[in-house]
């Protein structure tokens, strides 16, 4: 909550004990009204009590509303509307006292202690090594960026991890690709798979191979030639990834292999697979070993072992996730593709079988997205013929607008990309829109330089002035909410409403007025908190806050 909301959260609280010899913490919530006529906050905490006061609420928030009246300096006024708010409409004094208190935290304002000492690990992207990231993957990496860096900034120990399918079939179609082309390199004939793949890069890797080692896997045992391909494929393409993933700003603290899963004799999937016999987790049928899933609200038993002895894509991933545990966290955030809707409720299901509490993973699906450009559907690269890279977005559009688009409308929901207005360096461009009003703010910082810092904050009283403070007060509060909910596209709002604000405001008031130099250094005290607060939202977003445009 903001600084204004924790504090009349404290002072109700407070009130409430006075009066009615009570603790309200359990029904108590602070809430900003839908019409700002209503007031600044409100609470509803009267309408709780009414049950157990047996009382009407008006009647209960009379003597409350009387109390803080005299408890609580910082509210121009506290009143009681029916059918029982209490309504609180802060000072102008204590809105602009924001001002130094932005001022003096800078970079880190926004930061926020909701997620104090809960440690998280949040895996996403996660995209098979065997090529590049494309559009799609862009919009799960900006995403689960974003909500990173809001949990970050809201207190919670992030660990960033990047999941890699480097054990099943897919993989081995990489290596035998590979090897085809590396054979047609020197002129030999190799067939390429018909499931392989056939890629640019895959020709590219193949040839930089040959380049290196010459013509010493021409003869080699295929098996050993496998193996190897097999390893320096999936090191190229995640050191291409991981390249990529940077220039797109997004960070991992972690890369965990599938593999990992297989080494020591297989020691971590046994182990998992032990602990579900004892707990009669699992059952042999025609020769395969199945987990009772349905049990645990799945449509059908699902199989860990196949009859030939391999294991399904699940076991190693039920052994990663408890590994996850294992490590020191005990909150599970994924983002998936949307075709793992009923991947979700199995690997929830193993997880509450194992003995783990509800909600120790919780999976978010992020829709598909369309790439649109003068109203058409953009599935290739013009430049490839290829799927549409990270890379090429990012040189095509700007990762700032790139980012931008991604977060800003819910994943949950399909999108359309809009290309043509990504590219677009005018207002109509959100993130244009809202650079610009940072630079604007920066311009005229720059030219009042010379003026000295205000000592006073008790004329920012114009109501777009107010309406600003408001706004910047409330910035922790949205970081947190933001956080909680791992939805980035409420900062893209907030944004938005504090940019047009700020627009309106910057065409409406003088801010440098050389005949008042005392309203001037209050009002540039005003735009330098917005900046500061406009640039650490930005930060979140993984957006730029360029000085000039």
């Amino acid at each position: 909550m903001s600084d204004f909301e924790h504090q009349i959260y404290e002072a109700v609280k407070e009130a409430v004990k006075t009066v009615y010899e009570i603790d309200a913490s359990d029904v108590l919530a602070v809430e900003t009204p839908r019409d700002p006529k209503m007031g600044d906050y409100s609470t509803s905490v009267a309408m709780r009590l009414a049950k157990q006061l047996h009382k009407r609420p008006m009647d209960i928030a009379a003597p409350i509303v009387e109390e803080l009246q005299k408890t609580f300096p910082a509210a121009k006024s506290v009143e009681a509307v029916n059918p029982g708010f209490i309504n609180f409409r802060i000072s102008e004094s204590s809105l602009s006292e924001v001002i130094r208190t932005v001022l003096s935290m800078g970079d880190d304002y926004g930061r926020n202690e909701t997620g104090k000492a809960r440690r998280v690990l949040v895996e996403w992207v996660s995209a098979n090594p065997t090529g590049d990231l494309h559009c799609g993957h862009a919009r799960n990496a900006a995403w689960g960026d974003a909500v990173c860096r809001l949990m970050e900034k809201s207190g919670y120990d992030v660990l960033r991890e990047y999941y890699i399918n480097d054990a099943g079939n897919q993989v081995n179609m990489l290596a035998e690709s590979l090897i085809s082309r590396y054979f047609e390199f020197f002129g030999k004939e190799y067939p390429l798979p018909e499931d392989g793949y056939h890629a640019e890069d895959v020709k590219k890797i193949a040839a930089d191979i040959a380049r290196q080692d010459g013509e010493k896997w021409l003869d080699a045992d295929p098996s050993e030639r496998r193996a190897y391909f097999r390893t320096e494929g999936v090191k190229r393409e995640l050191a291409k990834i991981e390249k990529d993933l940077e220039l797109y700003g997004v960070r991992f603290d972690s890369w965990m292999h599938e593999t990992f899963f297989y080494e020591n004799d297989s020691k971590m999937i046994r182990d998992c697979l032990a602990v579900m016999n004892e707990k009669n987790l699992t059952y042999e049928k025609d020769g395969a070993l199945w987990f009772k899933s349905t049990d645990y609200g799945d449509d059908k038993d699902r199989v860990l072992r196949k009859s030939d002895g391999s294991l399904s894509y699940l076991t190693p991933d039920i052994a990663n996730h408890v590994y996850k545990v294992e490590r020191g966290y005990p909150e599970l955030v994924d983002f998936w593709g949307a075709d793992h809707h009923s991947y979700v409720v199995r690997m929830n299901a193993a997880l509450r079988a194992l003995g783990y509490p509800e909600g120790t993973l919780k999976v978010d699906l992020i829709q598909m997205v369309r790439m649109v450009e003068d109203g058409q559907e953009v599935k290739m690269s013009k430049r490839t013929g290829n799927a549409i890279t990270i890379r090429e977005l990012c040189e095509d559009v700007g990762v700032d607008a790139a980012r931008w688009f991604f977060v800003s409308k819910d994943v949950a929901t399909h999108m359309d990309f809009d290309m043509n207005l990504a590219r677009q360096k005018d207002n109509n461009n959100p993130v244009y829109y809202c650079q610009y009003a940072y630079s604007r703010m920066h311009s005229i910082l720059e030219k009042a330089k010379g003026v000295p810092e205000a000592e006073r904050l008790d004329r920012l009283n114009d109501e777009k002035e107010l309406l600003i403070l408001k706004m910047i007060s409330d910035f922790p509060n949205h970081v947190a909410d933001a956080a909680n909910t791992r939805k980035p596209n409420k900062i893209t709002e907030y944004v938005l409403n504090l940019v047009k604000t700020y627009h309106s405001y910057y065409n409406s008031c003088r801010v440098i007025n050389a005949e008042d130099p005392d309203l001037t250094a209050q009002r540039l005290a005003l735009v330098k908190a917005a900046s500061v607060t406009l640039k650490n939202a930005l930060e979140l977003l993984g957006v730029s806050a360029p000085e000039s445009m």
